[in-house]
């Protein structure tokens, strides 16, 4: 598979071996195998849910380090709207764009200014893009939905806009205007992304739509924070450096792209969970009266981001007051078919859940856990380890599983043995036990009877 990197990591020295990371995964990539979850990569889209509810904090994402910044002549700092969030009592974005500069940046690009010129050119050619497409015309602006639609719903390949999302235009446009700035080289000016969730740290080693990135490094939200601290307080006048309006910093929160549309006849949905049965409907062709969908895969949009440090509603709610005085935008696309607005290349499906190369083989091997799975008790307990009966059907016929690892095949081979006299039902969890003492208890009625 092309391209294949992943942010997200275990730190198998700190995995308990609950199952809370692995009931989550929406793409089901994860296992729990001898105490210890493992991460099939074929499957992780990056959506850092298991970074999320992970107690032990076992999963994480890997970031570049600052030292990174030492390698270039001029460092640009690419903030995204939901960064401005994460900061109490500022009242003004200038101070949290002077305070990148006074930790180590040169010069600051604000990945909102690209998030205006995606509005504009998605408002100019919106009605060709609607004219192609059956049913709703969905954003690609989010990395972690892409993916998950490139490997659970193929037939929506086509829907999604084939427009690069803010980052990946901002380092462009960034490295350009610095070289014209500066006179150095493209790789002398270093491109720094600070991102606020796992799914953009893959999205900037490795994209989709476009061959490579223009982002040199990515540093992560929680980690700039703590240096930002205290260059705001040296802050007494700041630089007037933010170019961005009202439609680009409402990009941090969820429906905030659509709102950039000038159009009602939209729908937007966060948290991967709702996502996932909004693209079921659409999939289904429940929402063709909807001309455009918004999703994002993170609670309240970019401000829940995993990487971030302000709870979400009270980083939504910071911005909002930021925003209050803006101009509604800054920045307006002087050619609509600007070739760096667009994708290189289509959105392809992705098979991660290819049982087999040769079809005749795959079809068997499906029709086998059609019946494994049909034998099974359907509860999707995980206690084998597999997020859902369905999972572990597939596990037992890809040789990743026994069928003896489910605990209610395990418990009817304890009733036999119990029934012999030699009374171990107690050793079963409490959420199982109950049908045997039922029988019995049964048994031990029509004996007495």
């Amino acid at each position: 598979m092309k391209g294949i990197f992943h942010s997200v990591t275990l730190d198998s020295e700190r995995c308990k071996g609950c199952i809370n990371c692995m009931k989550r995964c929406p793409t089901e990539a994860i296992r729990v195998r001898d105490g210890k979850a493992t991460i099939i990569t074929e499957r992780c889209i990056d959506c850092g849910e298991c970074i999320r509810v992970c107690h032990n904090r076992a999963k994480k994402a890997v970031c570049d380090d600052f030292a990174m910044l030492d390698q270039f002549k001029w460092k640009i700092a690419l903030p995204p709207p939901s960064f401005y969030g994460q900061f109490a009592d500022i009242d003004d974005i200038n101070m949290i764009l002077t305070a990148l500069k006074k930790i180590g940046f040169d010069d600051i690009f604000e990945v909102s200014r690209a998030a205006e010129l995606v509005s504009h050119l998605t408002r100019q050619k919106f009605d060709a893009v609607k004219g192609c497409v059956n049913g709703p015309v969905i954003s690609s602006a989010c990395s972690a939905i892409v993916r998950l639609i490139r490997v659970r719903f193929p037939a929506l390949c086509e829907n999604v806009l084939p427009v690069n999302e803010p980052v990946h235009l901002a380092a462009q446009i960034a490295r350009e205007e610095a070289v014209a700035k500066t006179g150095l080289k493209p790789e002398e000016i270093g491109v720094f992304f600070l991102s606020p969730c796992p799914a953009k740290v893959t999205s900037a080693k490795a994209p989709i739509g476009i061959e490579c990135s223009h982002i040199d490094g990515i540093l992560s939200v929680s980690d700039v924070y703590l240096k930002m601290i205290s260059a705001l307080k040296k802050i007494t006048e700041p630089e007037p450096l933010m170019r961005s309006g009202i439609v680009g910093i409402n990009w941090a929160t969820s429906g905030g792209e659509c709102a950039g549309l000038l159009t009602d006849n939209y729908l937007s949905a966060d948290g991967v969970e709702n996502a996932i049965k909004v693209l079921e409907e659409i999939e289904d062709e429940k929402l063709n009266d909807i001309d455009f969908v918004e999703l994002n895969a993170c609670p309240g949009g970019c401000v829940g981001g995993v990487l971030n440090m302000a709870n979400a509603f009270v980083a939504r709610s910071r911005i909002k007051t930021l925003r209050k005085y803006l101009p509604i935008t800054q920045n307006k696309l002087g050619d609509e078919n600007d070739t760096r607005m667009f994708w290189e290349q289509s959105l392809q499906y992705e098979a991660i859940y290819k049982l087999d190369d040769d079809m005749g083989a795959a079809m068997k091997k499906m029709k086998e856990i059609n019946e494994i799975e049909n034998s099974l008790p359907g509860l999707d307990c995980g206690s084998c380890g597999a997020p859902s009966c369905r999972a572990f059907a597939e596990d037992i016929v890809c040789g990743n599983a026994d069928r003896r690892d489910c605990i209610i095949r395990f418990r009817e081979e304890l009733a036999v043995l119990d029934g012999l006299g030699m009374n171990i039902s107690g050793i079963l969890p409490a959420p199982f036990r109950h049908k045997l003492e039922q029988t019995k208890a049964e048994e031990d009625h029509n004996d007495n009877a």
